[in-house]
């Protein structure tokens, strides 16, 4: 579209604000007038006719509508218009005549037509994601949701493709897409990056489990007879996609060597890529026994589960990629978990416990997960014997230019937001000589966050991007950096860790909400408290503070690397015997009957109302007395049922009616 016309449109919309559609209109018929020949003539004359609508002058906008049609015949807005003007003025069969007429000229837009459309499109944006393409992946996706705005998948896909590729703000709505249909079906994951709110978190997950994770046909399997004295030997099944190369692989190598097989047998639920690597290897080496169930429709794999005789099942995945959170669904185990793969609760009626820490769900925050909370000094499992490559690598080779402090950020692209580009934006400019480096991501992603730093008075050079390196090589290069600046609302996590354990000072925003607080809880374990802040304001001036004093950063180094094998952290043996301690507590309740029941009660009530409060903008933390008020009014049209989170409403001594019982 042309300046002109887009001129145009803007002024118009400016005097109709004003309550001048007299002078839109006149501004539209000069415009009509002195243009007769621009190709956007056919889209001055429609909005022309709906000024002229609004105006009371149906005739003219008819007439208008008319001159639309005859100048563009494909342009097809002015058909569903005129129709609609020649009814108004009791032209109804006129009326029909301008519908037939434009659904003739669609008469191969059918039913089986537009689902074809559909699943070609969202095959390709699948491929197309899949491999890394994320511009045309996000392009075809978008015309999904063009055809069919209520696609849940296609909108979660394009909001984390959006993420990915930085492109703020994520989510927009357009013609006949509106930006609250598209925050409606948002995935989990994709909400705790965008918004702070663990009450949002919480229902809009449970919405989302309803949604996607069907029922089982069959009942589920009955697991009375079972409550009885703890077995000699608990069974232990861990199901994930990511017991392999990967962040959540990394971690939990070690405690799966270090349980006692005295009392307790490990088996092994994979359900990843079908590829060997070393640590897969050595997972599969360390348990009792290793199953592959990728293959596995859900039912099998839950009998298999079953037949085995698993106590406990802890769900190592959450909603990534992958997951088998179906097979959970068919309660294969008398108790299951949720542990470490997913930063949340699981807002299911068949997840028991979430296993946290003090730090990332905080006395009083229980009402945020619908799971009992069961508590470790530190939720996060490390492992000690980490590979790095001996060879620490140059600067130049990893992307790096000058001589300056260098403040880095290796979180994938997708967990920065406008907020915290913000943030590094002003403490860039307040330290010149200092870099940002970033983890590699796509041509385009790279050019756009070079272009808003140029944008915000930032030499693009001094955005530095690391390449993609094996785990060794990659923890390798961690000393290269003096701090690591952690995004916001959704933090590092196993990356904080390997940062720390390399010596790098992590500084972290604390957030109210799983994910915005695990890089916090991580921090404070590993000896530095003084790195978590509570604004924006002290996360800028901290970082700012430690660059431009000399000393400190190599103090914070040295603290970390003499702390290393004394912080809670890093402190494997004592996570593992405080996991088990947590599943014999857990069998102690199933056995005395106090298997705790899933609270999932209002949480669609709840979602809906969160999406009534992040309508105000990305970024957003509400306050749960906003939803608590809100609730309170729906309960004066049509009576809620008490949920015991914010309904009924705490009392003077805020204190719930009953509280959900946390460990």
């Amino acid at each position: 579209m042309s300046s002109s016309i887009i001129a145009l449109f803007h002024e118009a919309e400016r005097l109709e604000k004003t309550h001048n559609a007299a002078g839109a209109a006149e501004l539209y018929k000069r415009w009509v007038a002195l243009n007769p020949d621009d190709p956007n003539l056919a889209a001055a004359l429609f909005n022309m006719a709906v000024v002229a609508q609004r105006s009371g002058d149906p005739f003219g906008a008819i007439n208008a509508l008319r001159d639309a049609i005859r100048i563009n015949p494909d342009f097809h807005p002015p058909y569903i218009n005129l129709g609609r003007a020649l009814e108004d003025v009791g032209q109804v069969g006129a009326a029909i005549s301008q519908w037939l007429a434009l659904s003739g000229r669609l008469a191969s837009v059918n039913g089986a037509a537009l689902r074809h459309k559909l699943m070609a499109l969202t095959q390709a944006g699948r491929v197309l994601e899949s491999n890394h393409l994320d511009a045309p992946a996000e392009d075809a996706l978008r015309q999904v949701l063009d055809l069919s705005p209520d696609e849940a998948q296609a909108a979660q896909h394009w909001i984390a493709l959006r993420q990915r590729q930085c492109k703020w703000p994520v989510v927009t709505g357009w013609d006949g897409v509106e930006a609250r249909a598209l925050l409606a079906n948002i995935s989990p994951l994709s909400t705790a990056v965008m918004f702070d709110d663990p009450m949002f978190q919480l229902a809009r997950t449970a919405v989302y489990a309803r949604e996607t994770i069907a029922r089982p046909a069959k009942p589920p399997y009955e697991h009375s007879t079972r409550m009885a004295e703890r077995p000699r030997r608990l069974k232990i099944g861990y199901v994930s996609s990511d017991l392999r190369e990967h962040a959540v692989g990394f971690g939990i190598s070690e405690t799966m060597e270090l349980h006692d097989r005295s009392r307790f047998e490990i088996h092994g639920y994979y359900c990843g890529i079908a590829r060997d690597d070393e640590t897969k290897s050595r997972i599969r080496a360390s348990l009792d026994s290793w199953t592959d169930i990728t293959g596995f429709s859900d039912d099998d794999a839950a009998a298999l589960i079953a037949r085995t005789g698993i106590d406990i099942l802890v769900d190592v995945n959450g909603y990534t990629r992958d997951a088998r959170t179906a097979v959970f669904a068919r309660r294969p185990a008398p108790i299951q978990a949720n542990w470490f793969g997913f930063p949340g609760s699981m807002a299911t009626p068949y997840h028991h416990y979430i296993i946290a820490d003090p730090h990332v769900i905080p006395e009083g925050h229980e009402i945020f997960f619908s799971e009992k909370v069961m508590r470790l000094a530190c939720y996060q499992p490390n492992d000690r014997k980490r590979r790095v490559a001996p060879e620490p690598p140059q600067r130049e080779a990893e992307g790096l230019t000058g001589s300056g402090f260098v403040f880095c950020c290796l979180n994938g692209t997708q967990k920065i937001t406008a907020q915290v580009f913000t943030a590094w934006m002003q403490i860039l400019n307040a330290v010149p000589s200092s870099v940002l480096w970033l983890l590699d991501s796509s041509p385009e992603t790279t050019a756009r966050l070079r272009q808003m730093a140029a944008a915000a008075g930032v030499a693009p050079e001094r955005l530095c991007f690391a390449p993609k390196r094996p785990n060794p090589q990659h923890l390798a290069r961690y000393p290269l950096a003096d701090l690591f600046l952690d995004t916001f609302p959704y933090g590092a996590h196993t990356t904080a860790a390997d940062a720390m354990w390399m010596g790098t000072p992590v500084l972290t925003l604390e957030g109210r909400g799983f994910a915005a607080r695990v890089c916090a809880g991580l921090v404070k374990s590993a000896g530095l408290p003084e790195l978590v802040c509570s604004s924006w304001e002290e996360y800028v001036a901290r970082a700012i503070a430690i660059a431009q004093t000399p000393g400190i950063a190599g103090e914070l180094r040295k603290r970390l690397v003499h702390n290393r094998d004394t912080a809670a952290l890093f402190d494997t043996p004592r996570l593992v015997k405080g996991l088990e301690g947590l599943y014999d507590r857990m069998w102690e309740e199933f056995r005395n009957g106090e298997l705790p029941v899933p609270n999932l009660t209002n949480l669609a009530s709840y979602a809906e109302i969160g999406l009534g409060l992040i309508e105000g903008g990305e970024g957003l933390s509400i306050d749960p007395q906003a939803y608590a008020a809100e609730i309170a009014r729906w309960n004066q049209y049509e009576p809620v049922a008490p949920d015991y989170r914010l309904w009924p409403q705490p009392g003077p001594d805020n204190v719930l009616p009953l509280k959900r019982a946390a460990a």
